[in-house]
């Protein structure tokens, strides 16, 4: 363990799992064409969105015969204005293994209150068996698990001939990872991810399938204005061209659109999954070499490149559970006094220790300047030097 002060201090010592880091280079300098004092209903406002919707399709890859719409709320909104519009006809299962699906599981069964809901859990750092679901009922899961660094491995368990919709939460998967769009019917995200943008917003991608069951199917619930993607029985087609529901921020949008300009000028999709995995490959390196500390997610197949869990496993301290609270806390406290790496906290509902986001945004030589910190950090607990 390193008992010694590292010389240096990373460049951008932002590892927040949402808001995440900006880009390389960022300044406010980047939301100067910001149409600020504007409607988002004027022509220059809608041009703004709709740059901001084809650059996302452009981006990922996304089929033209899928919708994207900016929504209100953040991830939360899109997953739920999905829920809220869509299930009801068949029978749903909810797949959770961290806080998130939890709360999709919370939705399906105390709120919509579902007449025929399954659902299939997992702890933290696990992942339940995705073959108990139906194909023929729907299913609301997360790709990746923000607060429990755990990701599927694949969508080849979902068939291309399935009877159900798939609604995914992906939004700290997207611009992360391979997303098979022919699997995945409804997928949302927040800007505040991989890219690092704000706050407030939401992406919904919709396939024809999900298109289908919107316009065929009217829930009994009543239907938050939030939520109303159709009027007249029919899709509202100016919702996916940059009609948002409420008033989005303008600055917001600016501030998308220059990380997706960013994006696309480095090399898409492909060099953001590159740049994600040389981070999490980083991380790995650094655990090697400190067996005081471990990934919460043990199988390499199911652990998340973007949102990285770490766990003290020192046997002296892994036997205490409150022990092991304190250390890791008084860990991060000291991290962030020195500046050197911010809000690196375990999620509050998981299992004490360490949470790195390391997406696209985040360079790889502050990620591992900071991983030499957090073994000087916990040097200094081992040998009784205060620290918090």
């Amino acid at each position: 363990m390193n008992a010694t002060a590292p010389a240096v201090r990373p460049a951008t010592p932002n590892f927040s799992s949402g808001p995440c880091a900006k880009r390389p280079g960022w300044t406010l300098a980047a939301l100067e064409g910001a149409l600020t004092g504007r409607s988002h209903r004027s022509k220059p406002g809608q041009a703004k969105l709709r740059e901001a919707i084809e650059l996302t399709r452009a981006v990922l890859g996304i089929p033209d015969t899928h919708r994207i719409a900016i929504t209100p709320a953040s991830d939360t909104g899109a997953v739920e204005m999905a829920m809220w519009s869509l299930l009801g006809p068949r029978g749903v299962d909810v797949a959770a293994w961290e806080s998130f699906g939890q709360d999709w599981i919370t939705d399906a069964t105390n709120q919509l209150k579902l007449a025929d809901c399954r659902t299939f859990t997992a702890p933290y750092g696990e992942l339940p068996d995705l073959n108990q679901w139906d194909p023929d009922r729907d299913l609301v899961f997360t790709w990746n698990g923000t607060t429990s660094g755990v990701r599927v491995p694949n969508g080849d368990w979902i068939p291309d001939d399935r009877g159900g919709l798939t609604i995914c939460d992906a939004t700290s998967a997207a611009f992360a990872m391979e997303l098979p769009w022919e699997k995945l019917d409804v997928t949302t995200w927040s800007w505040q991810k991989i890219l690092g943008g704000e706050g407030a917003h939401g992406i919904i991608v919709m396939s024809p399938r999900a298109i289908e069951r919107l316009e065929s199917y009217t829930p009994a619930w009543p239907m938050p204005k939030l939520f109303r993607m159709k009027s007249g029985g029919k899709v509202n087609e100016a919702f996916f061209q940059g009609s948002t529901i409420n008033t989005p921020s303008l600055l917001a949008v600016e501030d998308a659109i220059d990380g997706l300009r960013w994006a696309q000028a480095i090399g898409g999709l492909p060099e953001l999954i590159r740049r994600c995995e040389a981070n999490a490959a980083c991380v790995a390196e650094w655990v090697a070499r400190n067996p005081w500390c471990g990934f919460l997610v043990e199988r390499l197949e199911i652990r998340s490149p973007s949102s990285i869990c770490l766990k003290i496993v020192d046997p002296a301290l892994a036997a205490d559970p409150a022990l092991q609270a304190r250390t890791a806390s008084a860990i991060v406290a000291f991290l962030d006094k020195e500046g050197v790496a911010y809000d690196i906290g375990a999620y509050r509902t998981a299992p004490p220790g360490f949470r790195f986001w390391a997406g696209a945004t985040v360079e790889t030589a502050d990620l591992a300047i900071a991983l030499e910190w957090l073994s000087f950090a916990y040097a200094r607990v081992t040998i009784g030097e205060e620290v918090a």
